[in-house]
């Protein structure tokens, strides 16, 4: 199980050498995305994971522009976290609008990837 376990870190490792940092970041939103259509119309089990996967998302990149160290701009920094707040309130509604979030995090990753 460990060398499994090594060289599944050794290949994701190759596999990011080759992929810039955004496109990488892009990557996480899209699965985020998958989760998030999985999620869609599913169990409740699968739907809470689907929303608690994006809240920790989100709670990463709402800190991350909170961050005084952040590169970025700040009237951009505030936009993100302004969308990251819409999206945490819509995740803590009873009936989620999967739609909606889908939506956000395919934005974000075409974004990402220069693809807006």
């Amino acid at each position: 199980m460990q060398n499994g376990m090594e060289q599944a870190v050794r290949a994701y490792a190759a596999s990011s050498a080759h992929r810039s940092p955004r496109d990488q970041e892009a990557e996480v939103f899209r699965r985020a995305v998958a989760a998030l259509r999985s999620g869609r119309g599913a169990n409740p089990v699968v739907q809470v994971r689907a929303l608690a996967d994006n809240t920790r998302l989100w709670a990463t990149v709402i800190d991350l522009m909170r961050d005084p160290q952040n590169g970025l701009p700040p009237a951009l920094r505030a936009s993100i976290v302004s969308v990251g707040l819409a999206v945490q309130r819509e995740m803590q509604r009873d009936a989620p609008d999967f739609d909606f979030l889908i939506g956000i995090n395919e934005d974000i990753a075409a974004g990402l990837s220069g693809q807006a």
